[in-house]
């Protein structure tokens, strides 16, 4: 597979490499230029225990046993020295120890220790014998007896020689396995994030049955795919809805621009002289000039919604005024006179809102209930008291089926696929209130069964 430069894979794979270096680099670090002092330090903490240990066990039974079990394992020559100059010794000077005639600085060092009285003293010096480095130490056991611990706290070179020459083929195989594991683990991350970009790519062209590989052991390229899938599904649903929108409005708009141009042309040239036949065909040209509004509003209200440009202008009104207005509305336009608007409002709703925006509200509520009205043209309108709340309910005989609810206030949305010349409106009123009612942040829903019709309801707080 030829890598590009700046690929995903190729930027995994040396970022995993450089990785690999700078742990060798490291481990080298600290092997070669860090290894003496580090050396020293443990060394150091060594003598300490060991002076702790011999303290604790100086009364022992078996101190002699002690004593030589720690010379040999820890590798240090220890001496106790009593006021009366006798000298307890275990040495082990394979290890590199020092004795006091080899150094006289030594016993000048142990006799000021004795003299000053301090607890414990360390120092470092220098085996004239072997020319490595001592550690001394010296701890006060008691107002008698004295303890004196030295060891060499340099490193076998032939030891560090080995771990340096082992270190240089370490380093070579792990840069070996770093570059062929790097390039693995690479390609095994960047295949399906390729697979998820590529799947992407077909569905920006408008191609939404393309399938989202969600079978991966990462959680997060499963979650991307999930969520992929998921807009994927919602971007075919809302593009279904959008050629559905297309078809409804050009359906909506040909059909009155037609009917104005028509019956303007038959008053123009037919019935401009009867005048009963010609306010006849200029009410059906007023109609429709009516519908084309309604449709444009619809429009233009969602496309406000959508650019969250509308602001609330909230003030106190009266409720029932505004739904008794809306109700005048529909009874005062000839073809909605058949329909029984029945009210049990107050005498007086006092809330607080955006008057303007309420009353669109209820007009769409109202509006979709003409709409989808189907066993009888009745529409009630209720206006429930609950506690600090009223309950607006708008209820029509339509049923609409369990499934289809969650979908209802989607834009485009109608439960009727097939469009009908009487049936007016984009699908957008229901979003339009859904919309309005977030931005006041009130409750609202629907409930909807053969026996009870469909019920959507809104609750506005009391002032």
């Amino acid at each position: 597979m030829k890598l590009k430069k700046n690929s995903l894979i190729t930027k995994i794979w040396i970022y995993l490499i450089i990785f690999s270096i700078t742990i060798l680099a490291i481990l080298w670090l600290f092997q070669v230029c860090f290894f003496d002092s580090y050396y020293e330090h443990v060394k150091t903490k060594d003598m300490d225990e060991i002076a702790t240990k011999i303290s604790q066990n100086y009364k022992n039974e078996h101190f002699d046993d002690i004593l030589d079990d720690i010379s040999f394992n820890r590798g240090v020559c220890i001496e106790i020295l009593s006021n009366d100059n006798s000298i307890y010794t275990h040495n082990d000077l394979s290890k590199g120890c020092i004795k006091d005639n080899d150094n006289p600085v030594i016993l000048n060092y142990k006799k000021n220790f004795i003299r000053s009285n301090k607890e414990s003293v360390s120092y470092k010096v220098t085996n004239p014998k072997f020319k490595n480095k001592i550690l001394f130490y010296a701890m006060k056991l008691d107002d008698n007896n004295y303890l004196f611990i030295n060891t060499s706290i340099e490193p076998l070179g032939w030891a560090t020689n080995i771990l340096q020459s082992q270190l240089v083929y370490i380093t070579l195989i792990v840069l070996i396995l770093s570059f062929v594991i790097a390039y693995f683990i690479s390609k095994k991350i960047s295949t399906p994030i390729i697979k998820i970009n590529n799947a992407a790519r077909v569905m920006s062209k408008g191609e939404y049955d393309v399938v989202f590989d969600t079978n991966e052991t990462i959680d997060e390229l499963n979650e991307l795919s999930n969520t992929l899938e998921n807009t994927c599904n919602e971007l075919a649903k809302t593009d279904e809805l959008r050629k559905e929108l297309l078809s409804n409005v050009s359906h909506d708009l040909k059909t009155p621009l037609t009917m104005i141009k028509a019956y303007a042309e038959m008053i123009r040239d037919i019935t401009y002289k009867n005048k009963e036949k010609r306010n006849e065909n200029l009410n059906t040209i007023i109609d429709e000039v009516d519908r084309l509004t309604y449709l444009v509003n619809d429009i233009l209200d969602f496309s406000k919604m959508q650019s969250e440009v509308i602001t609330l202008n909230y003030t106190e009104f009266d409720l029932n005024l505004v739904i008794n207005n809306v109700i005048n509305k529909f009874k005062s336009l000839n073809k909605y006179n058949h329909y029984n608007f029945i009210y049990t409002g107050k005498n007086k709703i006092i809330v607080e809102a955006d008057k303007k925006r309420i009353e669109q509200v209820i007009y769409n509520l109202l509006s979709n209930a003409i709409n989808y009205s189907e066993t009888k043209k009745e529409i009630k309108i209720n206006v429930i008291e609950e506690n600090d709340e009223y309950k607006i309910e708008v209820i029509n005989w339509s049923f609409i089926k369990k499934e289809e609810l969650k979908f209802i206030w989607d834009k485009y949305y109608r439960t009727d696929k097939n469009h009908k010349r009487n049936t007016v409106g984009t699908g957008l009123g229901l979003s339009i209130v859904k919309s309005i009612l977030e931005l006041h942040k009130f409750n609202y829903g629907v409930t909807s069964s053969k026996k009870d019709g469909t019920n959507f309801y809104f609750e506005i707080k009391k002032k």
